[in-house]
C-alpha cells in the first residue's frame, strides 16, 4: 500500500476510496471496477457482472456493505465497498489484464504474513504501525502488545491443560474479567457502549488501567495454573476465577487510592472515526 492513504500502490495516480469500518480498511467497490475495466460507467458494469455471475451476484449482496464516504463534490453518501478479500474475489470475475498487478500485490501481502509466522517480530511491527495509524499513543500500543503476549501464554496454558474448545476459552475469559472489574466481557462491551455482535475487541477500547488489571489477572492464572496444573475444566475454571481475584482486589484498592472507578465508559471509536474522515478527505 502507498504511503498515500487515499491510493493504492497497484493502481498507481489512481485513487480508490476507503474508509475504516468494523476494525477493517473497505474500499470501494465502484472505483475498484473502474480502475480495472476503464468504463465509463461502472456503477452499471458491477450491476451486468453480478447478473452474469450469479454466484458472485450472491456474495456482493451478503458480504459487501453500504458504507459512507465522501463523493468527488465532498458529499457523504454511502458506497458498496469491500475489504481485500472481498475484492480477490471480484477480480477473479472481471477479463482484464489490468487484475493482474493487484493479484500479485495481494500475493506479497500472502507471503508477508507468512513472514510474520516464520518471524514473530516483524508481525508486531506491523501491528504498532496499524494502531499508530488507528490513532493510538505508542504508550498505549506497548502495554497492548504485552497484553497479548500475556494472553498468548494464558491460551498456551489453558490447552496445555486439555481446553479445545472455542466455548471454553470464552467461559475461562469470562470468570477471569468477571473478578476483575466485576463485568464479563459482553457486559463490559455494552458498558463502553460498543456495538452488539460485531468483531470489535474490547482490549482496544481499554486505557491504560484498563489493560494493565486484565494482564495482572490473566498473568496470576497462568502463574497458578502451572503451579497446580489443573486436569479437568471445573478446577481450571475456578484457577480462573482465583487469577481474576488477585487482579480484582488490587483494582478495589487501586480504586480507594484514585478516588474513582478504573472501568470506564470511554472508548476509541470516535477516534477511528475521526480518522476515518481525515483519510477521506
Amino acid at each position: 500500500m502507498d504511503e498515500d492513504q487515499d491510493k493504492l500502490i497497484v493502481f498507481q495516480n489512481k485513487n480508490i476510496r476507503r474508509t475504516w469500518f468494523k476494525e477493517d480498511w473497505y474500499y470501494s467497490l465502484i472505483d475498484i471496477i473502474e480502475v480495472l475495466t476503464e468504463s465509463s460507467n461502472p456503477t452499471d458494469y458491477l450491476k451486468k457482472l453480478r447478473k452474469r455471475d450469479l454466484e458472485l451476484g450472491n456474495y456482493i449482496g451478503t458480504k459487501c456493505p453500504q458504507v459512507e464516504m465522501l463523493t468527488d463534490k465532498n458529499i457523504k453518501r454511502k458506497f458498496i465497498a469491500g475489504n481485500i478479500k472481498d475484492i480477490f474475489r471480484i477480480i477473479q470475475s472481471i477479463p482484464s489484464s489490468k487484475a493482474e498487478p493487484f493479484k500479485l500485490w495481494l500475493a506479497k501481502v500472502g507471503k508477508d504474513r507468512i513472514d510474520e509466522i516464520e518471524n514473530p517480530e516483524i508481525a508486531q511491527e506491523r501491528m504498532k504501525e496499524l494502531y499508530e495509524k488507528k490513532g493510538y499513543s505508542k504508550d498505549w500500543i506497548d502495554k497492548r502488545l504485552r497484553g497479548i503476549a500475556i494472553r498468548q501464554n494464558l491460551t498456551d496454558e489453558w490447552k496445555e491443560r486439555g481446553v479445545r474448545k472455542q466455548k471454553d476459552f470464552a467461559i475461562l475469559t469470562s470468570e477471569i474479567s468477571k473478578a476483575t472489574f466485576g463485568l464479563t466481557p459482553s457486559e463490559y462491551k455494552n458498558y463502553k457502549n460498543l456495538p452488539k455482535k460485531s468483531k470489535i475487541n474490547l482490549r482496544d477500547h481499554m486505557d491504560d488501567l484498563e489493560l494493565i488489571f486484565t494482564m495482572l489477572g490473566e498473568r496470576v492464572t497462568t502463574e497458578i495454573s502451572q503451579k497446580e496444573k489443573p486436569e479437568i475444566f471445573v478446577k481450571i475454571k475456578d484457577v480462573a476465577k482465583r487469577g481474576g481475584g488477585v487482579a480484582g482486589v488490587a483494582r478495589k484498592k487501586a480504586e480507594e487510592e484514585l478516588g474513582r472507578n478504573v472501568v470506564t465508559k470511554n472508548n476509541y471509536l470516535e477516534k477511528s472515526k475521526e480518522l476515518g474522515k481525515k483519510i477521506n478527505k
